[in-house]
């Protein structure tokens, strides 16, 4: 089993920023991604961006230069710099662990609200 700690998120204004963090705790295998999605009202889950633990990056494709991915493989968390955010980046956040171990795993979600 693994388990998924979210932190970050909330109500901001267009233009303002927020971070966000996920740590994963359990039966971790050494080889693994993790990866943050996101599912606004009404919408399917999409990937947003993903990296291993050798290091690779993924990004889907959509407005990079607003937003940095980090991962912390000592302490097996990622995290999600949001900067100049839009009305239109209002969405559920979720994290996801995968390996071929253990499997796939999902974070509880965490709400990004963005209105003036």
């Amino acid at each position: 089993q693994v388990q998924l700690v979210e932190s970050g998120g909330g109500l901001v204004q267009p233009g303002g920023s927020l971070s966000f963090s996920c740590a994963a705790s359990g039966c971790i295998f050494s080889i693994n991604s993790m990866a943050w999605y996101r599912q606004g009202s009404g919408k399917q889950r999409d990937f947003f961006a993903a990296t291993t633990s050798a290091g690779g990056t993924t990004y889907a494709d959509f407005e990079k230069c607003r937003f940095t991915f980090s991962r912390d493989n000592t302490k097996s968390a990622v995290y999600l710099q949001m900067n100049n955010l839009k009305p239109e980046d209002t969405a559920i956040y979720y994290c996801n662990y995968n390996d071929r171990t253990a499997g796939n795993y999902w974070g509880k979600g965490t709400l990004v609200f963005v209105s003036s």
